[in-house]
């Protein structure tokens, strides 16, 4: 009589751990495709993507010499990814280090400052957009901007519509560059901002609003974006442009929003970003099809 075969089936065993480790990394993947949603690491990933399903097929079939250059190719690949990510790795750890701080509540007194500041920067805006005066204003939240402050003239001014009209006057030696307010105060102008690699805005937009987009993918900072050409207003923040905003009172509840928002240390910042892209879009929906959602290259 031919003995059956008794074939050993491993025991598996599910604890608490398991469970730990499943969720945690589905946060950690859900967190990852978040950070580079809408940014050019889509592209690049799915390139590598299929360098590695072409890289299998090579396997499966012996294509040695082909399966030979890919493995290359990948490993290149793999070394220079940290500078191809750069801006959203560096986003990704700011983010962590403010997501891990002890959340605080705002303060009346800096309420009010924030209230008073947001006033000043929407009736400049205004202003300067009648004029057709081009005009970039960054406001700092919780990531520092020194090194952009130092790329510009420090002043240490107090904020008032007056003193924002008189830098961005084309005739004033500081028009060029962007001013960066923090609080109450106009730290510098003049300062050169990181223009945004993205390369689904690259064509749409100019220097002035891609310089704002490039600012606010690399830190939490709100930019405020005056076109020269159309005197157009817009507002960048965490690599989103904004359509125009020609009411003040409106101007000044989206910022007061958006600056609110940036001051926050809370983890759920990483959700802002598709918060404001949503309210950008019914924005565009209640306004009509008159205009576009990125300005003039020329602006």
């Amino acid at each position: 009589m031919i003995e059956k075969l008794a074939i050993p089936i491993p025991t598996l065993t599910f604890g608490l751990s398991d469970a730990i480790d499943i969720i945690a990394t589905a946060l950690f993947v859900y967190y990852a495709l978040l950070l580079i949603r809408g940014t050019r690491a889509v592209p690049i990933l799915f390139g590598i993507a299929v360098l590695a399903g072409v890289l299998g097929l090579a396997n499966v079939f012996h294509l040695l010499v082909l399966a030979t250059i890919l493995q290359f190719a990948l490993v290149g690949t793999a070394v220079t990814l940290p500078i191809v990510f750069q801006p959203e790795l560096r986003r990704l750890l700011e983010q962590l280090g403010r997501g891990g701080m002890i959340t605080r509540r705002e303060a009346e007194g800096d309420a009010h400052a924030l209230e008073e500041a947001v006033s000043a920067l929407a009736a400049a805006a205004i202003a300067l957009s009648r004029n057709r005066v081009g005009a970039l204003v960054v406001i700092q939240g919780a990531t520092g901007l020194r090194e952009y402050v130092e790329s510009g003239t420090r002043l240490d001014a107090k904020l008032s519509v007056g003193l924002l009209v008189a830098i961005f006057t084309p005739q004033s030696p500081l028009h060029d560059g962007a001013a960066i307010v923090k609080g109450m105060l106009v730290e510098a102008a003049g300062c050169f901002l990181p223009l945004s690699e993205n390369v689904l805005t690259e064509s749409h937009l100019g220097t002035r609003h891609r310089a704002a987009i490039g600012l606010s993918e690399q830190t939490d900072a709100v930019v405020l974006v005056i076109s020269e050409q159309t005197g157009m207003i817009s507002i960048a923040r965490m690599g989103k442009l904004s359509r125009e905003l020609g009411d003040e009172a409106r101007l000044r509840a989206v910022l007061l929003a958006c600056c609110r928002a940036s001051k926050s240390v809370r983890p759920e910042i990483l959700s802002a970003r598709v918060r404001f892209g949503r309210r950008r879009r019914n924005a565009a929906a209640a306004t009509g099809p008159s205009g576009g959602d990125f300005i003039n290259p020329r602006a």
